[in-house]
């Protein structure tokens, strides 16, 4: 029986608002910490299913939240490709040989790099309530390829903003191979088990509009056709960060499902300017839940306040800080249930 963020994301509006997290699995937990610190690096952490399948699950056994997204990383795909992928302390992810220098006739694909996640995706759907929605993801194909391109996360994406604009050609197949190799792995999640799944798109923020409509748009429009031909009853979020205003052409043009928000979108003029009906999910600051207080109580309901009318999924602009209090996010899940 379907549960009600599951239904939320169908387009149905309940009495309240679903909530999960983005990155609600991970370093804010002590538990989390813990296991890490047994397991050592990240990488070996997302490769043990049986681990992987525990992180995701922590969160759910604190607040009960209705939805668990697989703990992962977008970084999977480049790795499945055939990048080399290593996360190092302090410095964060890296990727070799760089796409800026070198191409993809030089990568050699490993696809069973996907098998650990799948079986992840399984391990948390056997032990998760009916109730609770299980939630795969992948990186929209122009944030994944601003890593590939650059070997590294970059403020501003400017070597591969440069790269799309001296030699669009090349940077197109760039593109198409990530659209490809992220339809198969988001089906082979959902046929594991997940029964919605998000398209992030961390960097969408930094294109210029003629861009954002070819390397944003078009990939995620896609990537949810591909989607819909084979698994037409999953939803599909899109969570194109930093769009702003492009974000009535994201939600009229790419056939997602859902639209995740971020922070900066002012919630009123998105539930005046998104299609009538269209599900959507956001946008608490993940700085206020760090800061706590009156702030975030009130904060919390201007939200609700301004989705009131449409199926809203209660989250945060982007992904929980590390250093969140434990006590700040039981506040919160207090006052969206009304408890």
């Amino acid at each position: 029986m379907p549960g009600l963020l599951l239904d939320t994301l169908r387009g149905m509006k309940g009495e309240k608002a679903p909530m999960w997290l983005m990155r609600q699995a991970g370093r804010y937990l002590p538990e989390y910490r813990a296991l890490r610190a047994e397991k050592g690096g990240f990488l070996d952490l997302v490769y043990d299913s049986e681990a992987a399948a525990e992180v995701t699950l922590q969160p759910l056994r604190r607040f009960a939240f209705d939805g668990a997204i697989l703990f992962s990383d977008i970084l999977i795909v480049p790795h499945a490709m055939g990048q080399h992928l290593e996360f190092l302390v302090g410095e964060g992810p890296k990727l070799s040989p760089r796409l800026v220098d070198s191409g993809l006739e030089n990568f050699t694909a490993q696809m069973e790099r996907f098998d650990p996640i799948y079986q992840t995706v399984r391990l948390c759907r056997e032990q998760l309530d009916e109730s609770v929605t299980m939630l795969g993801f992948a990186g929209s194909p122009w944030t994944v390829a601003t890593y590939m391109v650059a070997g590294e996360g970059s403020r501003d994406q400017h070597e591969t903003r440069a790269l799309a604009y001296r030699d669009p050609a090349q940077f197109q197949a760039i593109i198409d191979a990530i659209e490809q190799v992220s339809i198969t792995y988001l089906r082979g999640q959902i046929d594991a088990g997940a029964e919605a799944v998000q398209l992030f798109d961390s960097w969408a923020g930094s294109l210029a509009p003629d861009e954002f409509e070819r390397w944003v748009i078009g990939p995620n429009a896609r990537i949810t056709a591909a989607l819909k031909q084979s698994h037409p009853d999953t939803p599909v979020i899109g969570f194109p960060k930093g769009a702003g205003a492009k974000l009535t052409a994201y939600a009229q043009e790419t056939g997602v499902d859902a639209l995740g928000l971020d922070e900066t979108v002012d919630p009123y003029w998105a539930d005046s300017a998104l299609p009538e009906g269209m599900p959507v999910q956001g946008n608490l600051d993940p700085l206020l839940l760090l800061a706590g207080g009156e702030h975030l109580t009130s904060r919390i309901d201007t939200i609700l306040h301004a989705f009131a009318d449409r199926p809203h999924v209660f989250n945060l602009g982007h992904g929980i800080g590390q250093f969140t209090p434990i006590e700040h996010v039981e506040q919160l899940v207090a006052h969206v249930r009304g408890d």
